[in-house]
């Protein structure tokens, strides 16, 4: 049986736009409720340690309001355990996150990281909340995130975007995707894929069979100030099928 793809709507964005006047507007639940209606399987929020976009009064409204699944992105720390654990998101993927990037500049250090990672991932599923690891796409990694437990791994894939991005060489950055995505699926983790992606790198990674679920914000969101909300994400769909 051949499992449908799955695209994930981040809707962080709508809230740097709202956040950089103090404004109210623009709304990221009215945001959701758009993508939700439009075609979208999740919506995918970033709470992060500064609350740079998304708040804690945004994680409460969406979760209440919103009938598709919402895919809490969160840094390893007890704060974040505790604020998901009181709002019990449908998913959790855990990303690392630094004070002054710009953006998530690449996987999560699980060596690093073990101890606590395994006590929010023990937490997460024992509260029936679906647990994504966000890792560099490599064999290491992915037996790692299986050892501690995770439901799923979300490859990143920034670096493979900006080199489509750049038009530089892809050949090699694809194939360490490939590799990781299938052997993620011989362990039984399900795969999924976020970061940088824009219509032409997400025509790429979705001819990767093992990858189910495709978290897409940044290109979303500024492709629809041109297009819409409704248009961007349907041609996404498209893609990705």
């Amino acid at each position: 049986m051949i499992k449908k793809k799955r695209l994930g709507v981040n809707i962080d964005h709508v809230a740097t736009i709202r956040n950089a006047r103090g404004e109210i507007y623009p709304d990221p639940l009215r945001a959701a409720l758009l993508a939700q209606k439009s075609g979208a399987d999740s919506i995918t929020i970033h709470l992060r340690e500064d609350r740079r976009h998304i708040r804690d009064e945004d994680l409460k409204k969406i979760k209440k309001k919103i009938k598709i699944p919402v895919n809490l992105e969160m840094a390893p720390t007890n704060e974040m355990l505790k604020i998901a654990l009181k709002n019990k998101p449908n998913f959790v993927c855990i990303v690392p996150e630094k004070r002054r990037e710009i953006t998530t500049e690449g996987g999560l250090n699980i060596k690093k990281n073990k101890t606590l990672l395994k006590k929010i991932i023990t937490k997460l599923k024992k509260n029936n909340i679906r647990v994504s690891l966000f890792i560099d796409p490599k064999i290491e990694d992915v037996n790692q995130s299986k050892k501690l437990g995770a439901n799923c791994i979300e490859l990143h894939t920034g670096v493979f975007c900006n080199l489509v991005n750049s038009r530089k060489k892809t050949k090699k950055s694809l194939s360490e995707i490939k590799k990781a995505a299938n052997h993620a699926k011989q362990l039984n983790l399900e795969v999924h894929a976020g970061h940088g992606m824009t219509y032409k790198s997400a025509s790429k990674i979705s001819k990767v069979k093992s990858i189910l679920e495709f978290n897409i914000g940044h290109f979303i969101i500024s492709e629809s100030i041109f297009i819409g909300l409704k248009n961007t994400i349907k041609k996404f769909r498209k893609i990705i099928k």
